[in-house]
């Protein structure tokens, strides 16, 4: 699955330069700025529920299972 997804992303110089140029001439140069900035905060925001997801699946591995009373 790995490969298959490196080999789809795998863009060199001249593909990157081509997807830019479309992309200009789609939004404008004014918009580009502002795409590139909810762009990023969308990553931010994914990176964090990211890392508390994997420290909630930490801890809850290191913490033993709650005894369940009878």
């Amino acid at each position: 699955m790995n490969t298959i997804m490196a080999s789809i992303l795998n863009l060199a110089g001249p593909d990157m330069l081509v997807i830019l140029f479309f992309v200009l001439l789609m939004f404008g140069a004014k918009k580009l700025p502002e795409l590139a900035r909810g762009m990023g905060r969308a990553v931010r925001e994914f990176t964090a529920a990211r890392e508390e997801i994997e420290r909630e699946l930490t801890r809850s591995d290191s913490s033993p299972a709650p005894e369940v009373k009878r």
